[in-house]
């Protein structure tokens, strides 16, 4: 596939070998040669692609794309200083990419079509920031693992007379396969030759990670890098917001205290080097990388491999200084926030792959973007979708995190970029409320269910409908795939649940489940095992095996109907919502209750689980959502 490199292009999806956009006509070959593929990211100054180099045998690359604000475009000068900051970017790369294994190698950099465009080797892997959100705070070892393995990074740089200016944990990648650090975007990077070390500067950075001279006075040092890298160390350590960790009264960080309040702690030896890194006073703070580890030198020696290395080798509870401890029991859930915003009940919820973005659907016809990671939220939506007439009844994300797919009762299904908020097709097709959208596991899948009985199957890059499946009698409530992308599972008002084989050709009819007595309203397929639970308003849970065909042990019951139900991402417990406004959390193997969580003020109608299992979110018909977090 090609993607168009116009921003204004409405439709930028092209088949394999179009040499221009079949929708506006643009070249979708950049220097007749580079083609995009897919955005893996965009902020306000660019895009970046994902490409292949069609004169190296498809060899894969990232493109930097400069596409200035609008308010910028306008100003002369600010176009002047955005132009100079991406053509230091690629001098930057040039420089450095070729010196050193863990910064990325410059490949072109060119201007075409009053564009510039930058390509440069892509790293493969995750960010810090992507593991955080997925594996949950990092140990002891592997934060010395980060400080070995960046520290020599930082002194190769500085000696080059660069200043990176924008250290945080997503612009540090681990590369696969290998587990090296990569220090990427190098966009704000500072040349410091001769005596305009000191001298005020633009004022760049992100806020909370860079140091005080850097955000008040522009100015760069070595020190500010160490800095950077610090804060980055201690979020790594906590999970938490930054905010969190720093008391504006006693205008010190205080993630040490933090780490306290969970019962963990790290060593007397490394707390005392990140606090030197975190030093507000720039004289008090470590003046070079190379004094940073001569300190940790008293450290145990890092591992010869990084410990991300492997899934099975990551933290998901916070981290420990003893080796006795143990992950928390599944009783012990906390509400930590609740969030307010939409002005009717939340219908829906869905939560990106990588753990940072949940989305809320609503009666009051909006969806709400939320930046969530652990404990640290965003009590502001950074994204209000509008655009459907009637309540927003469900949503999905698409796997790569980039697509928002919403159904309405309007008839309607909008796809939304999550990134920009930014509305890209509406589509038709159903007759009815559209109740349920599923998206495969690989991606490639969309399936939609409807008050007008009938179940769509999508292609999803494209958005093209492919079958219509009508073996339901009435609405379609509830809609599921399994885990391995092969089972389609569908709940409806006709009291079944009816299984379909996903494949290359039409979905085939496996068969049904009949043994609810009411409408099933809800569908979950376990992440680990081929077992679907199944909710319905006759006020029963069951469990299937479904290579078996069997249900597992007796329906779960309850004096109130069930509305909503998870699993958790180690397929061990089951989340549902009740019309009685409480969470109910049952044990998979057992087949018994487990805890009850109490707080909203009206019927969950939506439950989601984080990435890693720590964090579950709840939507009812107060109006709210709450965030519970797993606690000791």
């Amino acid at each position: 596939m090609s993607y168009c490199f116009n921003i204004t292009c409405p439709k930028p999806h092209n088949p394999d070998g179009c040499k221009f956009c079949q929708t506006c006509g643009a070249k979708l070959l950049l220097k007749q040669r580079y083609r995009a593929m897919q955005i893996l990211g965009q902020g306000g100054m660019g895009r970046t692609f994902l490409a292949v180099d069609e004169d190296r045998l498809q060899a894969k690359c990232a493109i930097k794309q400069f596409l200035p604000m609008p308010e910028i475009q306008g100003n002369s000068q600010a176009m002047a200083k955005a132009t100079q900051l991406f053509e230091q970017e690629a001098r930057q790369l040039l420089q450095l990419g070729e010196q050193h294994p863990q910064i990325p190698a410059l490949l072109a950099y060119f201007e075409e079509d009053k564009c510039l465009y930058l390509v440069q080797q892509l790293i493969p892997g995750q960010n810090l920031g992507q593991e955080l959100a997925k594996q949950g705070p990092f140990s002891e070892r592997q934060i010395l693992d980060i400080l070995y393995n960046l520290l020599p990074v930082l002194e190769f740089i500085h000696q080059e007379q660069v200043i990176h200016r924008d250290i945080k944990p997503e612009n540090i990648l681990r590369r696969s396969p290998d587990g090296q650090l990569v220090l990427i975007d190098f966009g704000v990077s500072k040349q410091v030759r001769g005596t305009s070390l000191g001298n005020t500067g633009t004022r760049t950075g992100t806020h909370g990670y860079a140091p005080v001279e850097q955000i008040r006075g522009g100015k760069a040092f070595p020190a500010s890098d160490i800095y950077s890298l610090g804060v980055t160390c201690i979020e790594l350590l906590t999970g938490a917001t930054l905010d969190d960790l720093f008391d504006p009264v006693e205008n010190r960080w205080v993630w040490r205290p933090y780490l306290r309040r969970f019962g963990t702690d790290v060593s007397e030896s490394l707390s005392l080097v990140l606090d030197k890194m975190l030093q507000d006073s720039l004289k008090e703070r470590y003046q070079a990388a190379a004094a940073v580890l001569q300190d940790l030198q008293h450290q145990p020696a890092p591992p010869q491999k990084a410990h991300h290395q492997t899934p099975a080798h990551l933290s998901t509870v916070r981290p420990t200084a003893t080796p006795n401890h143990h992950p928390p029991s599944p009783q012990n859930w906390q509400c930590l926030q609740t969030l307010t915003g939409h002005t009717d009940a939340v219908l829906s919820l869905a939560m990106s792959p990588d753990g940072r973005i949940l989305a809320s659907g609503s009666a009051d016809k909006t969806i709400h973007l939320w930046q969530v990671l652990e404990s640290r939220v965003n009590p502001e939506p950074i994204h209000i979708l509008k655009g459907h007439t009637a309540p927003v009844s469900a949503l999905a994300m698409s796997t790569d995190g980039k697509i928002l797919v919403s159904g309405s009762e309007d008839k309607t299904i909008k796809l939304w970029q999550i990134g920009t908020g930014f509305l890209f097709r509406t589509l038709t097709d159903h007759s009815g409320s559209v109740f349920a959208l599923a998206i495969s596991p690989d991606g490639r899948i969309l399936a939609s269910g409807s008050g007008d009985s009938t179940i769509k199957i999508w292609q999803l890059s494209g958005v093209r409908l492919l079958h219509t499946l009508t073996n339901h009698s009435k609405s379609v409530l509830a809609l599921a795939i399994s885990a391995n992308g092969r089972i389609l599972a569908s709940g409806s008002e006709d009291k079944t649940v009816k299984m379909w084989q996903l494949g290359n050709s039409e979905p085939s009819f496996q068969g049904e489940i009949t043994s609810h007595s009411q409408s099933v309203c809800a569908l979950a397929f376990n992440p680990q095992q081929p077992i679907l639970a199944s909710a319905s308003f006759d006020k029963t849970i069951q469990i299937w095996d479904v290579d078996a065909h069997s249900r597992l042990g007796n329906p779960k019951t309850h004096s109130i109907r069930f509305d909503c139900l998870a699993f958790s991402p180690d397929g061990k417990t089951i989340a549902t919502g009740c019309e009685d406004k409480t969470i109910k959390l049952w044990d998979v193997e057992k087949g018994s209750l487990v805890r009850t969580l109490r707080g909203h003020t009206a019927a969950v109608s939506g439950v989601a689980f984080s990435p890693n299992g720590q964090t579950m979110f709840s939507a009812a018909g107060d109006k709210t959502i709450k965030i519970w977090r797993l606690v000791e």
